[in-house]
């Protein structure tokens, strides 16, 4: 395999390389064959959470992770560093699909879990720059203000998510917002620390990694993996699945997992004066109401992070590392901030990346344990993975250990998306989503009336 420039990877990997906090050196490969109670594969946040909490539940057991390249490499390493309380299907469909009492629990179980990240990386010292400052999600016409209103009354209403509707009279403000609704139930952080911080913390805890290891196949108690030395069988009395977006790539998963790139940028740093003006405090995250997704935060040394969607999908759920860059993607993101925050336009962007997001058929992230082959897998997140990862880890391990747990009776434990259309439907479909949502934000904008096409193209954006 050859090297990769591992610090390219994302601002994120590249400011632990540049503190020397991390040298990003790959660890050994799988010498041989092993044995192991469980094997993980996917040295992701999903399989570090597994693994932490398998420690916690056992910690006798003999834990193994295999990683293609090193930990966090994924979208666990290169995201917007949101850890809140979103799930991929919105709190309508969750109540249509399972009722009002089961969303409820699955929306409880959401924003508790935001505290429980934090609690961890308090407790394993794992520095991430946590901090909860809620997100903030911008209006910036009266569309958006209908929005942002009727979101905090739907919110409101349930019961469970702590929204609020505020003005911006008394408050700083970006000059294109007129309203905004926020959450506290969100934190920012670095997200590669967390990742690599995890990993180093349930090493200490005995869990064996191995990166530079390719899994290819598995099935009831093994899994075949390729290293620079060849192939290697790990013997296992479990094996889990946590690969996301990669997942794409491999036998028995395919087209049930679809591989959409969402980019990033980030700015050199601005000083807190302009922070103050733009009315974003450390720990807060940003959004707006348009519907082609836009996301970002104040980093701990004041730059922008600023990320969306708009790249396209490739061909037969391609993956390749010069799908990370698009230019194009990465000018509109700029203009998009700007639009947002003008007072940033002498701010220079210093790093651009990107990679791909798991995207399940029905948009419905799940996690799922089969007691007689003892397989099991989760994933599907959508972008929301940050939070949602440590609720997957936890519910895995309680399935594997068989612990009594009121997570193992979730909604999404067990639910079986949808595989994706073969070529040319995939293609089609999901490249229109996104041309969709473009058209949707054009519509608004010039009609001052909630988008038709938004509503149409629904059951391809997952709304």
């Amino acid at each position: 395999m050859p090297a990769r420039p591992y610090r390219e990877t994302s601002f994120w990997f590249d400011a632990l390389a540049t503190s020397g906090r991390d040298d990003l050196a790959p660890r050994t490969h799988a010498p041989g064959d092993l044995d192991a109670d469980v094997c993980i594969v996917g040295a992701g946040l999903t399989g570090l959470w597994t693994a932490y909490y398998l420690t916690e539940q056992d910690p006798s057991l003999r834990i193994v992770v295999l990683e293609r390249d090193i930990a966090g490499y994924g979208a666990s390493g290169r995201n917007g560093g949101w850890c809140s309380a979103l799930f991929p299907r919105e709190t309508s469909s969750l109540v249509k699909a399972y009722g009002v009492d089961a969303a409820r629990r699955m929306r409880r179980a959401m924003v508790e879990t935001v505290d429980e990240v934090g609690r961890v990386v308090a407790a394993e010292g794992i520095d991430c720059d946590f901090a909860k400052g809620g997100t903030i999600a911008y209006a910036t016409s009266e569309v958006q203000r209908r929005a942002a209103r009727d979101e905090v009354d739907a919110h409101t209403a349930f019961g469970v998510d702590a929204y609020e509707y505020w003005d911006l009279a008394d408050r700083a403000h970006p000059p294109a917002a007129i309203a905004a609704s926020f959450t506290p139930d969100c934190a920012r952080i670095q997200p590669a620390a967390l990742v690599r911080g995890l990993a180093e913390t349930v090493e200490r805890r005995g869990v064996r990694i191995f990166e530079q290891t390719a899994a290819t196949a598995w099935g009831r108690g093994v899994v075949v993996a390729q290293t620079p030395d060849g192939p290697v069988r790990v013997r296992a009395g479990s094996v889990l699945l946590t690969v996301e977006a990669y997942g794409s790539r491999l036998p028995g998963i395919g087209r049930r997992i679809l591989p959409l790139y969402s980019l990033m940028i980030a700015t050199e740093p601005l000083d807190d004066g302009f922070w103050d003006a733009a009315g974003i405090a450390h720990g807060q995250t940003f959004t707006d109401y348009r519907h082609l997704l836009v996301y970002g935060q104040r980093t701990a040394d004041n730059r922008f992070a600023f990320g969306g969607r708009g790249a396209r999908y490739h061909w037969g759920s391609a993956i390749r590392d010069e799908y990370d860059r698009v230019d194009g993607v990465f000018a509109h993101l700029r203009s998009t901030l700007l639009d947002l925050f003008p007072d940033a336009a002498e701010a220079a962007v210093t790093h651009t990346w990107g990679g791909p997001l798991g995207v399940p058929r029905d948009w419905h992230a799940s996690v799922g344990f089969d007691p007689s082959s003892r397989v099991g897998s989760a994933g599907g997140y959508v972008g929301d993975g940050v939070g949602t990862t440590n609720l997957a880890g936890r519910t895995l391990a309680a399935l594997v250990t068989g612990a009594d747990s009121d997570l193992t009776a979730l909604p999404w434990v067990g639910h079986e998306s949808p595989a994706w259309e073969p070529e040319p439907l995939r293609f089609a479909g999901a490249n229109l989503g996104l041309l969709g949502m473009a058209a949707a934000d054009a519509e608004e904008r010039a009609t001052g009336r909630p988008s038709l096409a938004a509503r149409l193209l629904a059951p391809l954006t997952g709304h």
